[in-house]
């Protein structure tokens, strides 16, 4: 899976005394809500959930019944959650059955540290754009340098 975040200028939510309009705003910023759409599945599947439950380890099925909707559905959500590296998938042992079967936590157990998580993979990947911006600025000039001589 793909590391992706969204990054924009903004102001810390420092201020913000509602704990859903934060968090909202702070999901629509990384990229996890999108502008426009019906956040409640994704909001409340992130907020109610992973945040509220961080070691809880989730089954879809249950995260499916519990949002009441498809498991495809979450799945997209979980999805964009692990593009973001804030979810990890474990193997658990589900009580009814007594079967091992995937499961999703929040990383580390931990918002705080699972972010940490987040800007690290952000730090590497902006690293790499300057480097690669760095070797399109040679190319350019070894170009430029080549036709020179002809």
């Amino acid at each position: 899976m793909t590391f992706e975040i969204r990054v924009i200028s903004n102001t810390p939510l420092t201020g913000e005394t509602d704990p859903e309009t934060a968090a909202k705003t702070f999901f629509e910023q990384i990229g996890y809500l999108s502008k426009g759409s019906d956040p409640s599945i994704p909001y409340t599947l992130f907020a109610e959930y992973f945040i509220k439950h961080p070691t809880k380890a989730w089954y879809v099925e249950e995260l499916s019944m519990k949002l009441g909707t498809s498991k495809p559905t979450v799945y997209r959500h979980l999805n964009k959650l692990k593009s973001l590296d804030l979810l990890e998938e474990i193997q658990a042992i589900d009580e009814s059955t007594k079967q091992t079967k995937k499961a999703y936590r929040l990383r580390y157990g931990d918002l705080k540290k699972a972010w940490n998580f987040v800007e690290a993979h952000l730090k590497v990947a902006m690293e790499n754009y300057g480097k690669t911006v760095e070797h399109i600025q040679n190319l350019m000039i070894k170009e430029q340098r080549g036709k020179k001589d002809e």
